[in-house]
């Protein structure tokens, strides 16, 4: 995985939703992983107005996407999709730690990430 890359695309979809505000029912954001086939693979931002660590199916509460199902983070890698889940996670995991606007993301009550009809890895909750 590319840091940088995914940085940039993370970075301005937080700058642009600080700017045009984050509608009040999000109450958590979860990354959606796709497996477009051939090695091909795209990530949405979708902000929930549910989040429980018991129920994995708060993250089918969805607000908003952020215009992220229409410009998704997308790249390339021949991997199973366990590998593309870790590789994301890490990511994830260090924007969280280091990104310029992970405080945005960390202001909610969680934060998760997985494939669409996959079991969800909660990254981050209060």
């Amino acid at each position: 995985m590319m840091f940088d890359e995914e940085s940039e695309w993370l970075d301005d979809v937080l700058e642009n939703m600080s700017e045009t505000g984050i509608p009040t029912e999000v109450i958590a954001f979860g990354f959606n992983l796709y497996d477009e086939g051939n090695g091909n693979w795209s990530m949405e931002l979708i902000g929930a107005s549910e989040f429980d660590t018991d129920n994995e199916d708060w993250l089918c509460n969805e607000v908003t996407d952020f215009n992220t199902r229409d410009n998704p983070f997308q790249w390339y890698k021949k991997a199973k999709w366990e590998e593309i889940l870790d590789d994301i996670t890490d990511f994830l995991k260090r924007y969280l730690r280091n990104g310029i606007y992970a405080d945005i993301l960390k202001a909610k009550s969680g934060i998760g990430v997985g494939f669409v009809d996959g079991n969800i890895r909660i990254l981050y909750s209060k």
